[in-house]
């Protein structure tokens, strides 16, 4: 089992991420890869290529073993978009989880804290783009002055989690190896984000983007620029180009393990290990050791057939439960893989949230009322989901934290969700919902059927498995549920704009906090969190936007989050994760249905350094990303 999530916060005493200081270097070695270019000079020796010190991966400290250098690994997506999972899954940060989950420097040499006001990130010297160009503090400072706080390229200005009660941080470069971010309050949240499947990028690659900018570039060659790419400004080309997330241009500088090699959109698109990255293992091979990951693009609904027929080396996106039979099959039957089960990170593998903040008046009014949350929650029979979809291997319960997480209590998990139709008959009758049709179906104050519409990404055919169940435990109790699937944008925009009744996506990303993790995803923070995001479109934009809270118990969890983020010790923090998570027992802003789903990730015979159990979440984790892909090997390089 993972143990509880630790994260080591860096003190002023904090030293290189090195085996031993001191430590002699090994002696690099070439890939094969690019020796042919070294020959022909257009790429130096790795020797010249490495930061004057990189990061020395202890392969024996996590079980694993050395690998060997090439292959080609091929995974499957289900949108063009969604390359940017090279980003997510090579998870190449400035600090980033361990394997342990504890956080460490990654891209950074070092990292010390003061009381989490003050914290100077410290550059590897001689660290260099994928293209080569030095990466320094002057690529933080560009970021910093030339685009955060650019109102042409950033119109909000810089991101929210750099505010603290409102105030940015004053941001130094003494050196090209060290920036310095300091608040005079604290910011316990800063490395956790700097650490995230999606990360802030609070770096530019300068001198790349620099030619595109209005402050770098003469006004004549910044419009032949903006004429060829046929946008509107050189803000717009600047913001086109600079997608260090999106990670589909192939022209900019990355300092991932791997780099898009592709332009425009593909059926398959190619990314080649990256000349200059910064680890390598303790005999001197840079990493990674695959070669080359290419992604093909194919439909949602054959990725399992593909995986069965043996077209991915490494696949767990885009399969669910339903598709172990067929893996299992192809398997048994002499596939060139295997496929295993690793543990969904997520506080619920489905949960349905209510829109507290919907545009509806009146079913604002109804969803607001806790009795009625709490009957649709206790109508639910979740032994029957968890048998018909997840053959009993998940566990039933509301939407809580994960038993590997210290502030797991079976409390929360049971709170209004053990099946009970006859309470929330009640609940729903106390509520003032009393009178139905001839159907059994209730009426809404206003006359209206009581139709809870519930949107969802149509991604998932579990999900739509499970609301079908739900459906008749639903109408049990006079409540007529309507499904709706969209595409993933139109169904958060719809939610965003306060037009959806309720939604179903995952329970929180982080299903495994600690005293150290940041609780914001609790609170009304994010219009992301689905069951209230006019008030976290409040939070974010500081007002201008969404609605205050108007409920006393999400008042409280702002205060709560604020009390978190002002405590300095780790009793603090957890007492207030404590009550944090009883709010939401109580108030049931998102209703779970099952926790701890297996997902099966499909793995080539061949493919080494792998784990056999482990879990697989977004946050944190990046899914395959702390368990570094740039470890992972062919046996025999032939992949």
């Amino acid at each position: 089992m993972l143990k509880a999530l630790q994260i080591l916060l860096f003190t002023a005493t904090s030293t290189a991420l090195l085996a031993h200081p001191g430590q002699a270097q090994p002696t690099f070695q070439e890939s094969s890869f690019w020796l042919s270019e070294v020959e022909a000079k257009h790429l130096p020796p790795v020797t010249e290529r490495l930061p004057e010190t990189p990061l020395v991966v202890d392969l024996a400290a996590k079980g694993r073993t050395f690998g060997e250098y090439g292959g080609t690994l091929n995974t499957m997506i289900s949108r063009s978009k969604d390359i940017r999972q090279m980003v997510v899954y090579g998870y190449a940060r400035l600090v980033g989880y361990d394997h342990s989950y504890n956080l460490t420097p990654d891209l950074l040499l070092a990292v010390d804290n003061e009381n989490n006001r003050k914290f100077t990130l410290r550059l590897r010297p001689g660290h260099k783009w994928s293209d080569g160009s030095p990466f320094t503090a002057e690529d933080f400072r560009y970021w910093w002055d030339d685009v955060a706080n650019n109102p042409l390229l950033s119109p909000a200005g810089p991101p929210d989690f750099l505010r603290v009660d409102g105030l940015l941080p004053t941001v130094s470069f003494p050196d090209d190896t060290t920036v310095i971010y300091e608040w005079s309050v604290p910011n316990p949240n800063f490395l956790q984000e700097l650490a995230k499947a999606r990360p802030p990028f609070i770096y530019r690659p300068s001198k790349y983007l620099k030619r595109f900018h209005a402050d770098f570039t003469s006004a004549e060659a910044l419009q032949e620029e903006v004429s060829y790419a046929r946008v509107k400004s050189w803000a717009a080309l600047h913001n086109k180009l600079d997608n260090m997330y999106k990670f589909d241009n192939h022209e900019l500088p990355t300092l991932q393990p791997w780099m898009n090699a592709t332009s425009g959109k593909k059926i398959r698109h190619q990314f080649v290990r990256n000349p200059y990255y910064h680890r390598v293992d303790s005999r001197g091979m840079q990493l990674p050791y695959i070669d080359t990951v290419e992604m093909e693009i194919v439909s949602g609904g054959l990725i399992a057939a593909k995986s069965n027929a043996g077209e991915a080396d490494l696949q767990a996106r885009g399969l669910d439960f339903r598709d172990i039979p067929i893996l299992r099959k192809g398997e048994n039957e002499g596939g060139n893989y295997r496929a295993v089960l690793w543990k969904s990170g997520t506080a619920s593998q489905i949960a349905i949230y209510p829109n507290l903040n919907v545009a509806d008046p009146v079913w604002r009014a109804v969803l607001r009322d806790v009795r009625v949350r709490r009957a649709l929650s206790l109508a639910i029979n979740r032994r029957a989901i968890n048998k018909a979809l997840y053959f009993k291997l998940g566990t039933p319960g509301a939407m809580t934290v994960l038993e590997q997480s210290p502030f797991f209590k079976e409390q929360l998990r049971s709170a209004w969700a053990e099946f009970d139709p006859d309470l929330a008959n009640a609940l729903l009758d106390e509520a003032g919902l009393g009178k139905k049709d001839a159907y059994g179906i209730r009426y809404l104050p206003d006359g209206r059927q009581m139709q809870l519409v519930v949107e969802t990404a149509g991604e998932r055919q579990e999900v739509e498995n499970a609301l079908q169940i739900i459906t008749d435990d639903w109408n049990d109790i006079g409540v007529k549920l309507i499904l709706r699937p969209l595409d993933r944008d139109i169904l958060r925009n719809r939610v965003f704009s306060g037009t959806t009744m309720a939604s179903v996506w995952y329970g929180w990303d982080n299903g495994i906090p600690g005293p150290q993790t940041s609780p914001i995803y609790l609170a009304p923070t994010d219009q992301t969190f689905l069951a209230w995001p006019k008030w976290g479109q409040y939070f974010q934009t500081s007002g201008q936007v969404g609605q205050a809270p108007d409920q006393p118990e999400a008042q409280r969890l702002l205060v709560l989050m604020q009390q978190w983020n002002n405590a300095t010790t780790e009793t603090e923090r957890s007492t207030i994760w404590r009550e944090m998570l009883q709010i939401h027992a109580k108030q049931v802003y998102g209703i779970g249905l099952v926790s701890g789903a297996p997902q099966p990730v499909v793995i080539n015979r061949k493919l080494r350094n792998i784990p056999e159990h482990a879990i697989w979440a977004w946050d944190p984790g990046a899914h395959f990303g702390v368990h570094r892909m740039d470890e992972f090997f062919f046996e025999g390089g032939d992949g």
